[in-house]
């Protein structure tokens, strides 16, 4: 049985007190803290305990770090210190009820509230332990400001965090002043090898808006083949791009040769529309077509509280995936029978539209796979579904990392900026980052004014 140390002045260890928020954004996250000491509030396991049941990704977060921890303490009791396996002299243990005697949470704030329970939890331990610095880690921006009103330290978890979102990687450069002798010959012969231009990202695949004098063109670099190959417009189930930027997006698509493709935008800029024409294009090569997005229910209640059979509960969460299908289909007015081959598609689930959670399980085997609303998924999220990728899948996440549904995400911290950060730079892996809204000029107005 582990002896709790004695408390020492020299001791620069902080302790760390988790949030039930930080587990359900990542539930490897006290394995994280390297030497400092972690304290898991007993109500963060209620909480965990009440969240076990159901396919949500939650639920499977919830489930996997109650097993870490029973893993973890083995036969000894939870209440005193343990070791932190792999980690470098950090130990964590569970912090039962505590009413502190200086500050009570559920005194200042209300009782009844998990959330004041581990207030206290923390005030606790910072009594205890009171020359050692006591933090508060959740991904809850209202209890982190309660923490600091109550003179404890607070942040935020930083574990997958990118930083300056400002300038994260957008896939695309525009070179001015291209030399005529490689501008003239990647016009005529469709391709150039990489160094015959002085190209300023060759780290990996990456999207070229070239200019020479007056004429320009668009251009693909491959960092696998070290060629520079010029992309010529192309259209899928008679979408056809509306801008340069959605040109380099439908190269990403339809490229046979890279499997996972990002394109983050505002609303209105073609993200899903280009996805969908692009897997029907493709639908013969792929045994299915798979598009989803992540339900964030409104006022935090299951889509289970909602009326009606399964279809009546998730249709209102999955209408933009069902509205670019539609407009897909309207290019098609004149021709009944490939409107109707698409309702086969649909009726024989060669295209599944579903939430994510209903697909959770699933073997993603030669499935055109695209996932859409990304920016509402946690890093964790993110490595689960592209680790489900079986033989010649190929996997797109859309979405716009300013515009996040999820409580606990932000633009530093959601799943699509932290793909697109750690992914650049992977001969698979290909990104473009659409500016130019195409919905309607009121839309734009709405995106460029407001």
């Amino acid at each position: 049985m582990s002896k709790v140390r004695k408390n020492t002045s020299s001791d620069p260890k902080k302790i760390f007190v988790l949030d039930t928020s930080v587990i359900l954004y990542d539930h490897n996250a006290f394995n994280n803290f390297q030497e400092h000491d972690v304290a898991v509030p007993i109500q963060v396991l209620e909480e965990l305990d009440n969240m076990k049941n159901g396919n949500e990704t939650r639920n499977a977060e919830a489930r996997s770090f109650i097993r870490l921890m029973d893993q973890a303490s083995s036969e000894q009791l939870m209440t005193t210190w343990h070791p932190i396996k792999g980690g470098k002299g950090g130990r964590f243990k569970v912090v039962m009820d505590i009413a502190p005697t200086s500050q009570n949470a559920e005194a200042i704030f209300g009782s009844g509230k998990f959330d004041h329970r581990i207030l206290n939890a923390a005030l606790g331990l910072k009594e205890e332990f009171s020359d050692k610095k006591v933090v508060l880690v959740s991904k809850d921006i209202c209890l982190r400001l309660k923490a600091k009103s109550l003179g404890l330290f607070a942040e935020d978890y930083e574990t997958g965090k990118v930083k300056n979102v400002d300038d994260l990687y957008t896939g695309k450069t525009t070179l001015v002043k291209v030399p005529a002798l490689p501008f003239d010959e990647l016009r005529e012969t469709g391709s150039l090898k990489g160094d015959a231009i002085n190209l300023p990202y060759t780290q990996g695949n990456h999207f070229y808006q070239l200019k020479s004098g007056r004429k320009s063109g668009l251009a693909f670099y491959s960092v696998k083949s070290n060629n520079l190959s010029l992309i010529k417009a192309a259209s899928a189930f008679k979408i056809s791009p509306k801008n340069e930027e959605q040109a380099l997006a439908m190269h990403a698509l339809l490229n046979r040769d890279i499997k996972l493709v990002t394109i983050q935008g505002k609303a209105g800029t073609g993200k899903t529309l280009l996805a969908m024409a692009s897997a029907l294009e493709q639908r013969k090569e792929y045994r299915q077509i798979y598009v989803t997005r992540p339900i964030i229910p409104l006022s935090n209640k299951d889509i289970g509280f909602l009326p009606g059979d399964a279809k009546s509960k998730i249709d209102p969460y999955m209408a933009p995936i069902w509205d670019s299908l539609r407009f897909i289909k309207g290019q098609y007015n004149h021709d009944p029978k490939v409107q109707a081959k698409i309702d086969e598609f649909l009726s024989t689930e060669k295209i599944v539209i579903t939430p994510l959670a209903f697909i959770r399980g699933r073997t993603l085997t030669k499935v055109f796979f695209i996932i859409d609303e990304a920016q509402n998924l946690t890093p964790h999220e993110v490595k689960t579904i592209i680790s489900r990728a079986g033989e010649d899948t190929k996997i797109i996440f859309t979405g716009d990392i300013h515009q996040i549904d999820a409580p606990y995400l932000d633009a530093e911290s959601n799943g699509l900026s932290y793909l697109i950060e750690s992914a650049k730079g992977h001969p698979l892996y290909a990104h473009i980052t659409l500016d130019k809204g195409e919905r309607s000029a009121l839309a734009n107005l709405a995106n460029d004014l407001l």
